[in-house]
């Protein structure tokens, strides 16, 4: 199982995730949704960015994207646009556009809510299934995705606690998506990410 620490902010926070001797694969920044605590403004974002990113990609998370901001974020070191309410026309014109990878974003309350994923399994890298909440930390019954083909590279995040037995995910998805569960007083949390990555490792190991 892979992970994904989302929301970072910070260059304390990002140096030490990037350094970790077992960094998650994805890291995610909030590059167009002010309402969220964890949003970063584009002239930050580019000097927060511009570092050697080692083993990890660097996730934009973008709630309906609109040209203006995909042409400030098209050079920037971004390997995915994790994309929010766009349809499966505009995300394959944006994947062909700025020659990115994809993580469609969905969010679930229901069985059809999770249907959804069809449209956009051949254009999309990852299925990320959320909770409805958006940025704050709302779960959602995750049995919803037993459903779901093995074949789908899936990403699961809603209500994750750093310290959950994290290996019950295991057989629902590929990847754990974290934020909230991650922060003390909003604030990334070290000492949480550290224990949280410790927790990730232990299931890669003994798989």
């Amino acid at each position: 199982m892979d992970a994904k620490i989302c929301g970072i902010k910070d260059f304390k926070t990002l140096n030490y995730i990037i350094n970790h001797n077992t960094p998650p694969k994805f890291v995610g920044f909030i590059t167009n949704y002010p309402k969220s605590k964890r949003y970063v403004e584009n002239e930050k974002l580019k000097r927060l960015i511009n570092i050697e990113k080692k083993k990890v990609n660097f996730v934009s998370v973008l709630v309906k994207p609109n040209d203006e901001i995909l042409e400030k974020i098209k050079n920037l070191n971004f390997d995915y646009y994790q994309l929010y309410e766009v349809s499966p026309e505009k995300t394959k014109i944006i994947k062909e556009k700025y020659k990115v990878k994809i993580i469609t974003a969905l969010t679930i309350e229901n069985k059809d809510d999770v249907e959804e994923y069809k449209k956009f399994e051949s254009i999309s890298e990852i299925i990320l299934f959320d909770s409805k909440g958006y940025e704050k930390s709302v779960g959602f019954d995750h049995q919803l995705l037993n459903n779901v083909p093995t074949k789908v590279n899936k990403m699961l995040a809603g209500n994750i606690q750093y310290n959950d037995r994290l290996d019950k995910y295991s057989k629902i998805a590929d990847i754990i998506d974290i934020s909230g569960s991650l922060e003390t007083s909003g604030e990334k949390d070290i000492s949480k990410i550290k224990i949280f990555l410790e927790n990730i490792s232990k299931i890669k190991n003994e798989n």
